[in-house]
């Protein structure tokens, strides 16, 4: 599981950090791509990236800012001119549908593949498929604003394929089914069970992508026991009165969030345009101090989340 950064600002774009867009891809899933956000200019920063729109099978909009959403009519375009014709489906909040539609007409966009807006109205379940379940909470910002928690659904254990030796099963086909079923029948008319012969199975990885936000108890139960918690943070916490004055987190806020939900890695996304190099690193030492396990985001940087044992 890859997570690029493709913008990591807040508000509007600055030389070092574009403004919003995560890239979530699957590489162990056939290479499928989920999009979280689409701010301004994030077709450019592909270009600069690993990442295919060709692959780019759902987007997930936090919320409606400009900042958030402002990419999204050119990612539709440049999607068909690259030849895509497999549907895509974008997610996001009440308004979404208007802004996609109003968009195309008035650019006279045509795609050449099917579009499925699904707004959200309610705190739940808003897209699964064989590996994952997405959820979303309503959060505490400005206009309507959404965090995600991604689930993997376990899976599988190993096939122990030297016991399976030892009880003079070979190999061929019939492994795939010592996977699947709960009994099979061998060569010689056996039939036998399978979980003796298959590992525990692996649990799934837990991700939460929190949008813009004040601290809330929401982004709390999103992030509980995260393997990854990505969190905006907009200001340092000397500036909290402007954070909450504006609706948004400091990274002590983010750090806060993510000990209480006894996340294992907190990312610190969404930076002010006014904090240059040295007061980044200000910023990444004030949530060290509260988790020491967080790292801070940069435009085009890919983190890579590999399953560890729980």
């Amino acid at each position: 599981m890859d997570f690029t950064f493709l913008g990591t600002g807040a508000g509007m774009p600055a030389k070092e950090r574009n403004v919003t867009s995560l890239a979530l891809s699957f590489p162990e899933y056939d290479g499928d791509l989920w999009l979280f956000d689409c701010g301004e200019g994030t077709q450019r920063q592909i270009l600069y990236s690993s990442v295919k729109l060709t692959r780019l099978t759902v987007i997930f909009l936090t919320h409606l800012h400009g900042d958030h959403l402002f990419g999204l009519p050119g990612i539709l375009g440049s999607r068909s001119f690259q030849g895509a014709e497999t549907p895509l489906t974008i997610i996001g909040p009440p308004g979404l549908g208007k802004f996609v539609e109003t968009s195309l007409h008035v650019s006279g966009t045509h795609l050449h593949y099917p579009v499925i807006v699904r707004e959200i109205v309610q705190s739940g379940i808003v897209h699964e498929n064989e590996h994952f379940v997405v959820a979303v909470k309503s959060l505490d910002h400005g206009i309507l604003s959404y965090g995600y928690r991604i689930t993997e659904k376990d899976q599988p254990g190993e096939l122990l394929v030297e016991k399976l030796r030892q009880n003079g099963i070979e190999p061929g086909p019939i492994y795939r089914e010592f996977k699947e079923k709960p009994a099979v029948v061998l060569p010689d008319g056996r039939c036998v069970k399978t979980a003796p012969f298959v590992g525990e199975k692996r649990k799934g990885r837990r991700i939460a992508i929190i949008g813009d936000t004040r601290p809330c108890d929401q982004a709390v139960e999103l992030s509980e026991h995260a393997d990854v918690l990505i969190h905006e943070a907009t200001f340092r916490h000397e500036a909290a009165g402007m954070a909450h004055d504006y609706h948004h987190s400091t990274s002590v806020q983010a750090a806060q969030i993510a000990k209480r939900a006894s996340a294992r890695t907190l990312i610190l996304t969404h930076l002010s345009s006014r904090y240059q190099k040295e007061e980044q690193s200000a910023l990444l030492k004030e949530a060290k101090g509260v988790f020491l396990n967080t790292l801070l985001a940069a435009d085009l940087w890919t983190y890579h989340l590999i399953r560890q044992p729980r």
